[in-house]
């Protein structure tokens, strides 16, 4: 009876170490537990003294908890040596199944979700692995001979970082001296040091979104699309992150729905496969596409 009980027990361990979107109805389901049985497990791991983070109804347990702390040293990668090897793995050309499922393992282990895909030259590396550790603990930092092309000069910043953008090449930060969000290079910063200093202007933040069409912008445009066969296929080809986005309708349609920041990218698509698209929505995006086709004009 007791190995029953272990056994639930370290279930519940893993399942509450990677959890992120399980409830706790779905997680009593799927143990076979009763959530009192669950809430009493948690209260044991906390005694125990794991941390617990509650999102909602998502428990999950911190994996900077003292018993996890210990047990990754002794059989887990340290921080940096993951950070290494997920950049090996992104330059590799295998893109088979088991490159993918170390990438997914990685993330998963050590929240690599930051860093979306690294491919920077190796005098950028240490730069995006202070700026990483800067947004992880959330602290300001001095881009050190930041060189601006606008104004022609180069400078000390003293920034809060929070967000990579185009494949880890960009860094988002809130500038102090300006009050501004702005987009640094990482390949015009000569140096990141982090100072002692918590961000405190956490509320200022305002994150810019890339869409699958490369365009970028604070404002999210949602967009939903019915796709023949052909416009599925050509969609996936030349914009691989819209798997994610793609369910199946029917036998020979499929339904897209994601957010862009611009008409202009999507629109583009949808003109050039416009016999094999239909636009479920929105209104606004149907209302683009008319004056598109309006204002296009035809020789002869």
């Amino acid at each position: 009876m007791r190995h029953s009980n272990l056994d639930r027990e370290l279930s519940l361990m893993l399942l509450m170490t990677e959890n992120r979107d399980y409830t706790v109805k779905q997680m009593c389901e799927r143990l076979g537990i009763s959530r009192r049985t669950l809430y009493y497990y948690i209260d044991f791991f906390r005694d125990s003294g794991f941390t617990v983070e509650k999102r909602g109804t998502c428990y999950s347990l911190d994996k900077n908890s003292q018993f996890f702390t210990r047990l990754f040293k002794k059989v887990h990668f340290t921080e940096d040596e993951a950070i290494t090897m997920r950049r090996l793995l992104d330059r590799a050309s295998d893109n088979s199944l088991h490159v993918q499922h170390l990438k997914n393992k990685l993330t998963r282990l050590y929240d690599l979700d930051i860093l979306e895909n690294v491919t920077l030259r190796e005098q950028d590396a240490d730069n995006v692995s202070t700026l990483y550790d800067a947004i992880k603990m959330k602290k300001t930092v001095i881009l050190r001979n930041y060189s601006s092309p606008h104004s022609n000069t180069t400078a000390n910043r003293v920034v809060e970082p929070f967000m990579f953008m185009d494949n880890n090449n960009e860094i988002r930060c809130y500038e102090i001296a300006s009050g501004q969000n702005k987009t640094f290079k990482i390949s015009r910063i000569e140096s990141v040091m982090i100072l002692a200093d918590d961000q405190i202007h956490e509320a200022r933040h305002k994150k810019v979104f890339t869409d699958i069409f490369m365009f970028s912008g604070e404002k999210r445009l949602p967009v939903t699309l019915r796709l023949g066969r052909l416009a599925r296929n050509i969609m996936l080809e030349e914009y691989p992150q819209s798997a994610a986005f793609i369910t199946p309708d029917d036998a020979s349609h499929w339904i897209v729905s994601l957010d862009v920041c611009s008409y202009l990218g999507i629109s583009r698509f949808v003109l050039g496969l416009f016999e094999s698209v239909e636009i479920l929505g929105s209104e606004e995006f149907r209302e683009y596409i008319r004056m598109k086709i309006d204002n296009m004009k035809v020789d002869g």
